[in-house]
């Protein structure tokens, strides 16, 4: 059996005033174009989870956010064909900025009920359950 890379991505759900959560999509040309997922990224080597989306979020969203407004959530745990994917997801109900598509082909802030309505990859799937019982 051949090990597979470990790849860690870190994950947040931001939660505006009205308890929508928002997600992003996919834009063309990158894998898995299309679908929708939570904003956030690779972390990089000596980074932790939480600097990496405080980065994540102002290159991707525009936005500021400090250490002490994320709060980890539940997490990940998927086998992709070429690697295996371990996802923090943080809660985030706090940022300064606008939040902007920087990145992403579209934005959407969507209610957790509705959150199953949107085609997302493997790894981002099974956290919608979470959202939505307990947010």
């Amino acid at each position: 059996m051949s090990e597979k890379p470990m790849l860690l991505v870190a994950a947040a759900a931001l939660i505006d005033a009205d308890g929508r959560v928002l997600i992003c999509q996919r834009p063309e040309g990158k894998q898995l174009a299309g679908l929708w997922e939570f904003p956030g990224g690779k972390v990089e080597a000596g980074e932790t989870p939480e600097a990496c989306l405080i980065r994540e979020l102002d290159e991707e969203l525009g936005i500021t956010v400090a250490q002490a407004c994320l709060a980890p959530f539940v997490f990940a745990s998927h086998g992709y064909e070429g690697f295996h994917l371990l996802m923090p997801l943080y809660l985030c109900r706090r940022w300064e900025g606008q939040v902007t598509a920087k990145e992403h082909k579209a934005l959407a802030w969507v209610k957790p009920s509705r959150l199953g309505d949107y085609p997302m990859p493997p790894a981002d799937a099974p956290l919608v359950a979470w959202l939505r019982d307990l947010v």
